[in-house]
């Protein structure tokens, strides 16, 4: 599809229309960072930038691209892993980051309204002053909820809270032709016809741009505990996760590691994880009103644990100790990056029953094509986190080598009845994958869809479809 290209006159009329030379920067003024998000293999630098300040910067400059055919690419911190927000075409980067407020807690309906470039670790420590509780827990803290939204991000309390879409209650939309329309509400039911506000989830920017969102909040657990389960193997440890739903004591997170990356975080953070030395540990949660209440699931829990095999049951039940683990768990991927030269990553979900299956295919693809592989996720979820790592290998070995792993694991994903990603979405990167993942009348539904909501294909183009 042909595009206009952004000329000086493009410059000077976008900038009439924010009233802030500022917050308008033009070909050599922009920043490097808005060429890329953390996938970093995918670099194209936008003609224009427009730093938001509110809907109404985000409504003038997006009916200024609509009726000049102009590209535009939504972001915000730029913390994607897909190329969601590489401005592949050019064009004009609309930076939302700036749109930074929290703008009511609602106790009653317990809801909070906010702007899309609030920070995620900053809702957590907000709401909790109220003694309420946003459950969404993406490992990238410094994301913007915009961002979450977009993806649909999901985290580790995603097992017994679930993802970033079931806690979005209402949000604020501009669409490709600079309307701006609202979408759900502080309503918890809604019937109404079809569930627009559900498309704009997960959607990574190519249907309309988040300016505000409503989000559902949850009375704050007063108290969690932690246990660390180390077995002998990741089968076993892995068996055991849905004997461990099957009890119907739900844990809030059930995460998976190997040695190996608990080794690589404990050299990146220069400090002992609490136990190193066996193959497997299965890292479990558990929140709750009382020390009773959850002693009582947690003991259920350890016992089923025990019964597979597990060689101890560690419990975390001071604050100390729950950092000293949860710290680790968190630097597992900033570990593994400082580990190598470049890495590229493959978020599958697969079937709970089938996670051990598919992390033992990994460990063959390292021996088939000669490359380091690590990997650790959400066992509750099946959704897993796989990296591949270029270490010192040139780059025409590592691209070809590369393309082959990510081939064997997709086509792993296929046949255990997986889904390409759980929780970072498709991009640019993922989209030859989500092709041969889906049904081809599939795709054609969401090509309508796309083209129902920018039929000049202008929004945020070659991304997901």
């Amino acid at each position: 599809m042909e595009y206009k290209n952004i000329e000086l006159n493009d410059y000077e009329a976008i900038k009439a229309l924010i009233n802030d030379d500022e917050r308008v920067l033009y070909k050599e003024a922009i920043g490097e960072d808005y060429s890329h998000d953390e996938l970093g293999a995918v670099k194209k630098m936008p003609d224009l930038v427009v730093q938001a300040a509110c809907t109404e910067d985000v409504s003038k400059v997006m009916k200024y691209a609509y009726d000049n055919n102009i590209v535009v690419t939504p972001r915000g911190s730029g913390t994607g892993l897909v190329g969601a927000a590489v401005p592949i075409y050019g064009g004009i980067v609309i930076d939302l980051s700036r749109m930074n407020k929290i703008l009511e807690i609602d106790e009653e309906n317990l809801t909070l309204t906010l702007e899309p470039g609030v920070l995620l670790m900053e809702i957590g420590k907000y709401v909790e002053e109220f003694d309420l509780f946003y459950p969404p827990d993406p490992g990238e803290k410094t994301a913007t909820i915009g961002g979450n939204i977009s993806t649909n991000a999901g985290g580790m309390r995603a097992v017994k809270y679930g993802v970033t879409r079931d806690f979005i209650r209402g949000l604020e939309v501009v669409l490709p032709n600079g309307e701006v329309t609202n979408l759900g509400g502080k309503v918890v039911k809604n019937s109404s016809g079809y569930a627009l506000k559900d498309l704009i989830i997960g959607a990574e920017g190519t249907l309309g741009i988040v300016t505000k969102a409503i989000l559902k909040l949850l009375p704050l657990p007063k108290k969690a505990i932690s246990l660390l389960i180390p077995f002998p193997d990741l089968d076993r440890a892995i068996e055991t996760v849905p004997k461990i739903i099957k009890s119907k004591t739900i844990p809030t997170a059930i995460e998976f590691m190997q040695r190996a990356a608990i080794v690589a975080a404990e050299e990146f953070l220069g400090k002992k994880f609490p136990d190193s030395q066996s193959d497997a540990y299965i890292l479990l949660t558990f929140d709750g009103n009382s020390k009773e209440e959850i002693e009582a699931s947690y003991e259920k829990v350890a016992n089923i644990c025990l019964e597979n095999g597990a060689l101890d049951v560690l419990i975390s039940d001071t604050e100390e100790r729950q950092e000293s683990i949860w710290s680790a768990r968190g630097a597992f991927l900033e570990a593994i990056k400082a580990s190598t030269t470049e890495m590229d990553e493959v978020d599958v979900v697969v079937p709970r029953n089938k996670v051990a299956e598919f992390i033992k295919y990994t460990h063959q693809l390292e021996e088939k094509h000669e490359i380091r592989i690590r990997s650790f996720g959400h066992a509750g979820d099946g959704n897993l986190h796989i990296y591949i790592l270029k270490d010192a290998l040139d780059e025409e070995t590592w691209n070809k080598k590369l393309l082959e792993v990510m081939e064997d694991m997709y086509a792993k994903g296929r046949e255990l009845k997986g889904q390409v990603s759980g929780e970072h979405g498709i991009g640019l990167a993922k989209r030859p994958y989500l092709k041969k993942a889906v049904p081809e009348e599939n795709l054609l539904i969401m090509k309508g869809i796309k083209k129902a909501f920018d039929p000049s294909n202008i929004l945020n183009p070659g991304k997901v479809i």
